[in-house]
């Protein structure tokens, strides 16, 4: 099982001296102590709108977006990343959780084709560090970058600042990086996410989330990744689990993506709450046992299919 300790985690430079101690308790919240990231996306209420909580193949409950949060606090993960919005209105029946803050969003509803992509601030650090004041319990921030997207140099400047203020108040952050835009022919190629991968590392995130590159010439997926977690450097690389798809395959793509790979944890959303919530709740721990126990994938298999359990 990874471990990592509080003397030899590597703290960036940009975290000062006094807020070194919060950064580090952030940062083993977050990773519960392994290094690795289990971070469940619950950030498509805006990005996807309804579409991913209604409609066949998906459970009623998830029309209920309490059901996030029921998964995230009964479930084993890492962070649940949410707007703040999201997070200020349930955050206080679900105390135990540990929450990152999607500091960008918006809705799937432009295309491409009309306008190339940007995500927009919605809020202040400050008034994310005032609900953490609050009593939040917010151990990070998020952001989503479009590279190749005509509006790719606001959204860097405004990752870049965030980033450096984050760090000064002790908040470890993930960036969504996806190249898009009409300037952009393939999004998943595996040179273009390993480029996303070392911007990540340059604007000095603490673990970025890319797509999982295409099988191309014979390598495959994970192949392909272990490109991009080496440019990624010291900022750990994690895969967007995409739509949901058979438990069995999921929880193969992820061990893949670990040892192959060399991903540095797991960002899923849609293959979580989609499902009933026993059901969710299970699969949260059988993607933790891979995670962060590196459990094979048959055992993990049993803890989702409720042979197991893992705690």
């Amino acid at each position: 099982m990874p471990t990592i300790t509080a003397d030899e985690l590597r703290i960036p430079a940009d975290v000062f001296p006094e807020a070194h101690e919060t950064y580090i308790d952030n940062y083993l919240a977050a990773t519960r102590g392994t290094g690795r990231l289990m971070l469940y996306a619950c950030d498509q209420k805006i990005e996807h709108l309804n579409g991913d909580f209604h409609g066949p193949g998906i459970a009623a409950q998830d029309n209920d977006p309490e059901h996030l949060f029921r998964i995230g606090s009964q479930g084993i993960v890492g962070v649940l990343a949410g707007q703040k919005g999201l997070v200020a209105r349930y955050a206080q029946d679900y105390p135990t959780i540990n929450y990152l803050i999607k500091m960008n969003s918006k809705t799937n509803l432009v295309k491409t084709s009309q306008d190339d992509p940007y995500s927009p601030q919605l809020s202040s650090l400050e008034s994310v560090l005032a609900l953490r004041e609050a009593g939040v319990n917010i151990v990070g921030i998020g952001y989503t970058l479009y590279l190749g997207s005509e509006y790719e140099s606001t959204m860097l400047a405004e990752a870049g600042e965030l980033i450096t203020e984050a760090h000064a108040a002790g908040l470890i952050v993930v960036l969504w990086i996806y190249p898009r835009g009409k300037a952009v022919i393939d999004e998943k190629d595996a040179d273009l996410i390993a480029g996303a991968a070392g911007v990540a590392l340059c604007l000095g995130a603490d673990f970025v989330k890319v797509n999982p590159p295409k099988p191309i010439d014979g390598a495959s997926s994970a192949e392909l990744l272990a490109r991009a977690s080496q440019a990624a450097g010291r900022t750990g690389l994690v895969c967007a689990g995409g739509s949901t798809v058979d438990a069995k395959i999921f929880l193969e793509q992820l061990y893949e993506q670990i040892h192959i790979g060399g991903a540095a944890g797991n960002a899923t959303g849609r293959n979580i709450h989609q499902r009933p919530l026993e059901e969710a709740i299970r699969l949260t721990k059988a993607i933790s046992a891979i995670t962060l126990a590196d459990y094979d994938v048959q055992e993990a298999l049993d803890i989702f299919e409720g042979r197991e359990d893992f705690n």
